[in-house]
């Protein structure tokens, strides 16, 4: 490793072919093919073969294979074969399901990749991390991860936590200074930062010296453990009720083998049947149904501007009770515009201003000098400012550039303070702008009509005044002041005191169009929303009022309130509590704790370096994709790419109606197999002949159970999934109700199978053909049924082409079934007998009158 930390900025500069402009576009991607991408190796992944043949090790799956060597024993070669193929494609099947999951959680990376800032030709940029260079001049600050190895070149207060490299949890202070040592440990090189590390203060100009798998973090990479996905808890209880369900149907599998052994059926007929019975029986179409639908809704999120780290959270959506949510960019539309100004005791217009007044020119100076945004890049309260100048004609970089900052304090979630320092007119002037409450009590003299006097309680006064007016019509108002300093040094905490009073630059971040239509869907969904601001209380309840959230009778809490009150007391509160304002992010956990202890599901949103915890503790974590920090994105379990609320309530509809379509698939998949099981144990007590065929069983198991059940789940949310109230987590999958449909449908369904084979059997006693016509209408009447399960609501009410994967796969299912029944050559392998238009008939009819039933009952009960 060559010793970076030993060597100057020129001879990095000259190392790397690099100047104080950055690496040119075309230097950077000739760098990016010679280094490669800047990312670490993964391990390596299984082969699609290696998936194929781990499909065989599943417990169903050796049920079928003991199935198809039993069939085989018997001479049956044509059910063997049938269930071999069965096999096959189940595992085809489940090999394209792990491809594409593969390739959904790669697309969900790549949108979620870090960004970081970058000079090229001399511009700041903003490019995914992936494609930093060696010689690239990142420019990083709080709450930036860093993305590669680098050598510190300037250092404005950084502070930077590299715990995951050397387990020392305290902040570590860089410095741009060379260190002049042959050896040094990665805890000692205070002039370098490292992969992988957190920026958690100030801001830094960083050289890169090393990417991807050549950083100190790459050289450990196969240490760390790679990231596993967890079972989700609803398929973990899909997995446990899978298993006593399993157990429970083998238990009723034994019984029927013995009660055919009884009824003379020989023993390898009565093995093969109970086999068949148990695989029809068991909905092992189950978690993978679940996998794929949870994927299906990661994706649609994507698309709706969510980006859903964990499967777990698409499930939690449904759940959600509270959504506490930040003001700024959230609610409102993030795009700040000075509205007044209050300078030289008068509340001006911001176009009443006068650039060559003294006080006028100070207050557009400090606006683009205390100050890190351009026009377009940064805090939305900067970029405003930035805009103001630009409306008298003063251009940021050519300001910035003839007065350069010399030393700075950056800006600051405790203080509420940001200061810098600028050499003008041989004046070495120190700007500082923050909160009123904040700055205002270091204030000694303030500036009037040019002329400068100590301050008086009359003037205070007067400016606390007009910062209650201003932000009763909604504006945030920032206090200027500055100070003249006797030379030119790096300033401190110290030195924020003593300041002479310039004026109040008031400004309004509009609330987003449809952010009351969003509010307005959550209050009906029995959502509560909460807004959270570092606001001053009057503005924030000014916007709150007018979006919805805060009505008459609710409460408005302060920080400082917050800090004083119990964890009981703000537990008594919280319910009536619709705004908290000037709240710093370490109070967010209190009211996410506040709201859990009362049983509710909270989503709470964050994007700020400090909002981690609160992101963490919260069920649903929600990142700004657009203003948050990288430390909070990877805190989230959720990433709104947008920044807006409304498309949070847009997640929560899609979240309740993936948890709606998976138990409207698990009501399909077991009413159809209590249909079954009803039928079989019907005609084994009946003294009856085998009502169906192994091979039937699996024929069915195949055909209705996995492309119904999967269209089932696509199912399109039809806008009433926000008219109940916040799902129970606790709430076991089958509920007594669902459990009571699933029996009775079932029960409706195996009737009219038992009729056809009455029907088929008649008085000749033709088995063969009455356990063909029992079939094909279980068959067929699973295949309409499908349309059953779609919803609460009858088809003409959720609209029959609204899910047209649900009518594609009746339409696959009804062509394979009909071409079972009709073509000669597929008789003997099916076990079925040749039948009549008659027959086809009956099949048809019987089939559809269970739907029939159903749909007509769901007419009349949601009629209204």
């Amino acid at each position: 490793m060559k010793n970076y930390f030993s060597k100057s900025k020129e001879e990095l500069f000259k190392l790397f072919s690099v100047g104080e402009n950055g690496l040119s576009n075309e230097e950077a991607q000739e760098r990016l093919k010679k280094y490669g991408k800047n990312q670490l190796n993964e391990e390596e992944k299984e082969s699609t073969f290696s998936v194929f043949i781990s499909q065989f090790k599943d417990f169903l799956v050796i049920i079928l294979i003991i199935a198809s060597i039993i069939s085989l024993i018997s001479g049956n070669v044509e059910s063997t074969i049938v269930i071999l193929v069965v096999i096959v494609i189940n595992a085809i099947l489940g090999t394209v399901q792990h491809v594409k999951a593969e390739q959904s959680i790669n697309s969900l990376k790549s949108l979620s990749s870090p960004k970081i800032k970058v000079l090229r030709n001399g511009e700041k940029v903003e490019i995914s991390s992936e494609l930093v260079v060696p010689g690239d001049i990142m420019l990083l600050e709080a709450g930036d991860l860093v993305p590669a190895d680098g050598r510190v070149l300037e250092s404005f207060s950084l502070l930077v936590n590299e715990s995951s490299l050397t387990g020392e949890s305290e902040n570590v202070e860089k410095k741009s200074e060379v260190i002049n040592v042959e050896e040094l440990s990665i805890g000692d090189q205070k002039n370098m930062v490292f992969s992988g590390s957190l920026v958690s203060y100030g801001r830094g100009v960083i050289l890169v010296t090393q990417t991807g798998m050549n950083t100190e973090l790459g050289k450990i990479a196969k240490l760390l453990e790679s990231t596993k996905q967890k079972t989700t808890p609803l398929q973990v209880s899909l997995d446990n009720f899978g298993k006593k369900l399993s157990v429970g149907i083998i238990i009723l599998c034994i019984v029927i083998f013995i009660i055919n052994l009884f009824h003379g059926v020989n023993i390898l007929d009565s093995l093969m049947f109970a086999v068949a019975l148990a695989v029809a029986a068991i909905p092992e179409a189950l978690s993978s149904i679940v996998t794929i639908v949870l994927a299906i809704g990661t994706q649609k999120l994507s698309k709706e501007n969510a980006i859903v780290k964990k499967l777990k959270s698409v499930e939690s959506l449904g759940c959600v009770g509270v959504i506490c949510s930040d003001k700024t960019g959230t609610l409102t539309q993030n795009k700040m515009t000075v509205k007044k100004v209050y300078i030289s005791e008068k509340v001006l217009d911001a176009s009443g201003l006068d650039k060559d007044n003294k006080i006028d020119k100070l207050i557009l100076q400090e606006s683009i000098l205390c100050n890190d945004a351009t026009n377009d890049v940064g805090d939305p309260t900067e970029i405003a400012l930035v805009n103001l100048a630009d409306k008298y004609g003063i251009d940021f970089k050519e300001l910035k550039h003839t007065y350069p900052r010399i030393s700075e304090i950056p800006f600051d979630s405790d203080r509420k303070l940001m200061s810098t320092v600028h050499k003008i007119d041989n004046d070495i002037i120190m700007f500082t702008k923050g909160a009123v409450d904040s700055l205002v009590p270091r204030i000694t003299h303030i500036l009037i009509n040019n002329e400068v006097r100590e301050i008086k309680k009359e003037d205070i006064k007067k400016i606390e005044e007009t910062n209650n007016l201003f932000a009763e019509t909604g504006l945030r108002v920032l206090t200027y002041a500055y100070k003249i300093l006797n030379s030119e040094k790096e300033i401190s905490l110290e030195d924020e005191n003593n300041y002479i009073f310039i004026g109040l630059v008031g400004m309004i971040d509009p609330p987003r169009a449809e952010s009351k239509a969003a509010v307005e869907k959550c209050i009906m969904a029995g959502i509560k929303p909460v807004m959270i601001t570092g606001d001053h209380k009057v503005t924030a309840r000014t916007i709150a009022r007018e979006i919805g959230i805060y009505h008459e009778g609710d409460r408005v809490i302060e920080g400082l309130e917050l800090e004083k009150m119990t964890d009981e007391e703000l537990k008594a509160q919280v319910e009536r509590t619709s705004v908290y304002a000037r709240v710093s992010p370490e109070h967010k956990i209190r009211i996410v704790n506040a709201w859990q202890s009362l049983g509710k599901i909270c989503a709470m949103t964050g994007d700020g370096v400090n909002d981690a915890p609160a992101l963490k503790k919260a069920d649903i974590g929600i990142a700004m994709g657009i203003t948050g920090t990288e430390v909070s994105k990877d805190a989230a379990s959720m990433i709104l790419t947008d920044d807006n609320f409304s498309t949070i309530v847009k997640a929560i509809t899609t979240g309740r109606n993936i948890y709606a379509n998976i138990k409207n698939s698990i009501r399909f998949l077991l009413s159809g197999n209590t249909a079954a099981i009803i039928a079989v144990i019907y005609s084994s007590f009946a003294g009856l002949p085998v009502i169906f065929a192994p091979v039937h069983l699996l024929f069915i198991n195949l055909l209705t159970d996995s492309l119904p059940a999967i269209a089932i789940g696509m199912e399109p949310s039809h806008g009433d999934v926000l008219k109940d109230k916040p799902r129970d987590p606790k709430e076991p999958i089958l509920t007594n109700s669902l459990a009571i449909s699933i029996l009775i449908e079932g029960l409706i369904i195996a009737i009219f199978v038992v009729i056809g084979y009455y029907i088929g059997y008649g008085s000749t006693k033709d088995a063969l053909k009455g356990s063909t016509i029992a079939f094909s209408v279980l068959c067929l009447a699973r295949l309409f049924h499908g349309f059953n399960c779609r919803g609460k609501h009858s088809i003409f009410g959720l609209g029959i082409s609204k899910n047209m994967f649900s009518i594609i796969a009746f339409i696959i299912g009804f062509v394979l079934l009909s071409a079972v029944l009709l073509i000669p050559g597929l008789h003997g392998i099916f076990e079925v007998a040749p039948i009549s238009m008659r027959d086809i008939c009956i099949i048809y009819v019987l089939a559809f009158i269970p739907s029939l039933l159903i749909q007509l009952y769901k007419i009349i009960k949601y009629k209204k």
